[in-house]
Parts: C-alpha cells; structure tokens; sequence
C-alpha cells in the first residue's frame, strides 16, 4: 500500500484557518497565506507589497508600531489584539503571535480573527449597561436618551423612536425620537400607524417586525407589560446597511423588555401618586394637594408682593339632588361641576375637591379683589346654566366666599378658613351667589 503524498509546505499554510504572514522591518508584506481573503477580504496577491499599517484601524496604528519596534527588538509576541479594516469596509478584529528572525530582517505573525468572540463581548457589556440604566436612570427622558446611545454604539443605527400606546384613548404618543434626518411620527390614532396597529394585536404583539408604511421599513419590536402591547421601540438602520440581523433583533428586544419594565414601573408609579394627590371621582386635586398649591402660591405672592385669592364653593341643593335622584346622578353631577369648574378659571389657577359638594379654587396673580369677583361671577354663570344627567334636567347653584391674600390672612390654613366663613355668608343671604369675608364675628 502506498503511502498518502505529502502535501507541500506552503500548501499546507493554505489550509489554516488563521493567517500566517511574513513582513519586512516596515511592515511591509513579502509572503501571506490564503486565509487573508477569508479574514480581510484581500487576496494574498492583492496584500503583497502593501503594510499592514494601510489596513490596520487609524486608533490602533501607534500603539502597533511601539509593540512592532519591541518584537524586532527580540521581545516576542502571542496575544496582542488590533483592528483592521475589511475590504468590504467593516471592522475586523486581530489576535497577532509574532516573532522576528533577525538573520532573515524578518516578522513573522500568525493572525486569528477574533471578530465574533470581541461582538459577543462587546454585547454582553452592552446587555449589562442597559440593565444598570433601567436601575439608574432618574427620568425616563434620561432612559430614553441611554438606551439610545447604547444601541447606537452596537447597531447601525440612523434612528431610534419610542411609541407608547394609550389603550383607553386609543392614541399613540411618541415621547422620544433621535435622527435628525428623519422626522418624528406624528401623534394621533392608533389606526394612523397601520405597522404599530398590527402589533397591538395580541397575536402580532409578541412578534419585532419591519413597519412597510413608514420611511426605510425601520424595525418595529414591541414594548411588553407582561403580555400587553404598551408601545414598541422604532429603530431605523443605516441606509447603507441592509438591516438588522438575528443577534441585533435579539439585542434590541432585549432592550425592549427592559425599556418596557422601567415605563410601566414609572406609569404605575405616576398613578399611585395621582390617585394620593387626586379626587378619583372628580380628577380634581384634593385637599392635600390644594392646599399644598396655595402654599407654593403665597411664598410666590410674598416673594413678588403680589395678590391672590381662594374660593370656597358649596353646591346649594346638591342633597336635595342626592338624595331625590339617587347617589349616581349625584356622582354624575358632581363631575359635571368639576367640568365647568376647570373651564371657569385660567391654567394658572387651582380647582379641587374638598370632599362632599364643596370645592375651592386657588386664583393666582390678581391684581385687586374685583378679579376675583369676576372669577366668581363666570363660576356662578357656568354653574347655574342646567345640568343634564340620565335624562334629568337638574339646577345646582352653588354659594361662593372670597378670602384675599394679603388683606384676609397670610396663611394658607387662614385664608382657606376664612372663604369657609365668606361661603356661609353668601349661603344666609340666599345662595346663588357670592360674598367676600369681612370678619370671623359675622360667621
């Protein structure tokens, strides 16, 4: 039996995987194995001749050359790391052993490309970041801001928009965009965003998928609680990049998931302190939060010796109404009041709930008492026009008392006591109308 032929010696450099060169002093190429056209992209032929400072990364170019000038000064090399730039433009990263042959003036290295094992890494650290950002981020802006920059930096990004859904309005809100060669989507109906509005439904939502009717078929990957669709993360890719692959879409759900976490974590954090702070039939602030209002607005007031007045307001016949009608036509009616309320006062000013059918309203900035005669006199107009609730047509006037800082008290607790005193006054005379305090006797 005749034995195997033996494979030539440069043949059998042929067959390696990594890249085995050989270079002059310069770092010029005088010899290359086949794998460089694997590994950079160039053929052996197309090396020769050529430095390896040409294909090297400009960042990683100085820092060769001191490691080069220690190899030919006998210090042999087995793990110095570099990168190159690929023939088809993209990033190549190098694992070099090398040694100088001082007879020959010659290097000769061995290069193991690294690439996939330096991404893994690079998107493990990145996996991390997004998970401490989500912990650290003290505004959702700010988390916005973050996880952007982190994909940036991994993913070919051109744009990144957030969409967040509002089920109950059936809106969408876009609270965050970065590109500026591409404008942010309008906000408006779900039904306006046919790619988004597909993966609202739950047996699309669970599924990243491109959105065909939006500029360059960005990638759509959805923003989960649990199983419901909140929103979906937009992200466009680079035009000259052909999209996103399998290892991007997993980073970006991955991201998603988070981002989603850390917006309902913040949405029901938003709702616990409204419902504290908040009438839950009216929506209007309650006590706490009133108060705390005219507090901030006297400090502003002494601060700019400025003027402000509180109104106290209580419905004249609202039990009567109650009780005739039955507690869910009073509820209705109460929500109607708050209504009417908020339309009678600037954005400036105050409306809340102080429990029952009383009200108060913080008008802020006046310029002298007749103001807030003019405030009471639009709330009593509004009020008084009827109400219809479940096919009744209902009239609830209320009666309102004026206290004025600083002329009726310097104190929140004060001035709101005393519009209480100036609220009965107005209800002895009648109601439907208004009076102005003038002094604790004449409670």
């Amino acid at each position: 039996m005749n034995p195997a032929p033996l494979i030539p010696h440069d043949k059998l450099l042929d067959l390696l995987l990594d890249v085995v060169c050989v270079v002059d002093k310069e770092g010029r190429f005088l010899s290359v194995s086949a794998a460089s056209k694997r590994v950079f992209g160039y053929s052996p032929e197309e090396l020769i001749g050529r430095t390896t400072f040409e294909l090297m990364h400009p960042d990683d170019r100085e820092a060769t050359r001191q490691l080069a000038r220690q190899i030919t000064a006998g210090q042999p090399s087995g793990d110095h790391e570099n990168r190159y730039i690929h023939k088809q433009g993209h990033i190549v990263h190098i694992m070099w052993s090398a040694q100088w042959f001082e007879a020959e003036q010659v290097r000769v290295g061995v290069a193991r490309d690294i690439t996939r094992r330096k991404q893994a890494e690079a998107r493990q650290a990145a996996v991390y970041a997004v998970s401490a950002a989500v912990h650290s981020a003290e505004t959702l802006p700010m988390l916005y801001q973050r996880m952007y920059d982190l994909i940036n930096q991994h993913l070919p990004t051109r744009a990144l928009t957030v969409a967040l859904h509002d089920a109950e309005a059936d809106q969408l809100s876009f609270p965050y965009h970065a590109g500026e060669d591409l404008p942010p989507p309008a906000q408006g109906p779900l039904a306006a965003h046919p790619s988004l509005a597909r993966m609202m439904r739950p047996q699309h939502h669970d599924t990243p998928a491109s959105a065909p009717d939006a500029p360059d078929n960005p990638l759509c990957v959805p923003l989960l609680n649990d199983t419901t669709p909140i929103g979906a993360l937009i992200v466009h890719h680079q035009p000259a990049n052909n999209g996103f692959d399998e290892r991007d879409t997993s980073f970006l759900q991955f991201v998603a998931s988070q981002l989603a976490t850390a917006i309902s974590r913040h949405q029901a954090h938003t709702r616990l302190s409204f419902l504290a702070q908040h009438d839950q039939l009216t929506r209007l602030p309650n006590r706490a939060l009133l108060m705390d209002r005219l507090q901030t607005a006297l400090q502003r007031a002494e601060r700019n010796n400025g003027r402000l007045a509180v109104l106290y307001l209580d419905l004249d016949s609202f039990k009567q109404i109650n009780d005739t009608y039955g507690h869910a036509v009073g509820d209705h009616l109460l929500q109607q009041v708050a209504h009417r309320l908020r339309q009678s006062v600037r954005e400036s000013d105050s409306c809340g709930r102080l429990g029952g059918d009383e009200f108060a309203v913080v008008l802020d900035g006046i310029r002298q008492q007749q103001d807030a005669a003019t405030v009471a006199e639009k709330i009593l107009g509004n009020l008084s026009a009827p109400f219809l609730i479940e096919g009744h047509t209902l009239t609830c006037t209320p009666s309102v008392g004026i206290a004025v800082y600083p002329e009726h008290g310097d104190s929140e607790r004060r001035l709101m006591h005393r519009a209480d005193n100036a609220m009965y006054a107005a209800k002895r005379s009648g109601g439907a109308g208004y009076a102005f305090f003038l002094s604790d006797d004449a409670v």
